[in-house]
């Protein structure tokens, strides 16, 4: 894609705020660099968050992360701990890491319009004392990301409750789109595999390899 089709470009910081304006106090006054009582409970009760990283190149990556609340260790104010779960063997977000030491955040807890914003410095660790804690179904983690926190604050809910995500389980929008399995084929393009059994194995997967 080419951005030369867009001719009213925002280049510079300066233009942006001439645009938008500047934030309120409480928008700049919310953000703290260690997590109070509040951000705590929060992290307590989120049993999903976004993983947004970018690589030396520049190259970014969100990726999911959910188990049951509470599966993100907070070791104190100042550290976080995620476990690494069974996936697909990317690791996009952790070969990231690797290269530059950086996450950010973003809990969510089901039915609650705020989200929590989390930004930090970041590394892997495998040591066994903090790795065996977090075993779920007799399957201890590999790794865990650790997160120095270094800023940190809750985001309205102007964004949730525009999208109605929490308001129905089902949207309807799910018929509009063909199925994971026809999706996942026309990305991979194998064709010794046929929709059926693409099907087979995502269900053999979500249920047998969780953890």
């Amino acid at each position: 894609m080419s951005f030369e089709r867009f001719a009213e470009q925002v280049a510079t910081c300066e233009e942006l705020a001439a645009i938008v304006g500047t934030p309120s106090q409480l928008a700049i006054r919310k953000e703290l660099t260690a997590l109070d009582g509040h951000m705590r409970q929060f992290i307590a009760n989120s049993p999903f968050l976004v993983i947004s990283t970018h690589s030396a190149t520049g190259l970014c990556d969100a990726s999911p992360r959910g188990d049951a609340p509470g599966f993100v260790q907070v070791i104190d104010d100042r550290t976080l701990l995620i476990p690494d779960r069974l996936g697909n063997k990317r690791v996009d977000s952790f070969r990231n890491v690797i290269e530059t030491g950086h996450v950010g955040l973003l809990f969510l807890v089901p039915g609650v319009g705020e989200t929590l914003r989390v930004n930090g410095k970041a590394m892997l660790i495998r040591d066994d004392r903090w790795l065996t804690p977090m075993t779920v179904q007799g399957k201890r983690p590999l790794l865990a990301l650790a997160v120095e926190v270094e800023e940190c604050y809750l985001q309205c809910a102007k964004a949730l409750i525009r999208s109605g995500i929490w308001t129905s389980t089902r949207s309807g929008n799910e018929r509009d789109l063909p199925s994971a399995a026809e999706m996942f084929l026309a990305h991979a393009k194998m064709p010794e595999m046929d929709v059926a059994e693409m099907q087979r194995l995502l269900d053999e997967a979500y249920e047998k390899r969780l953890y």
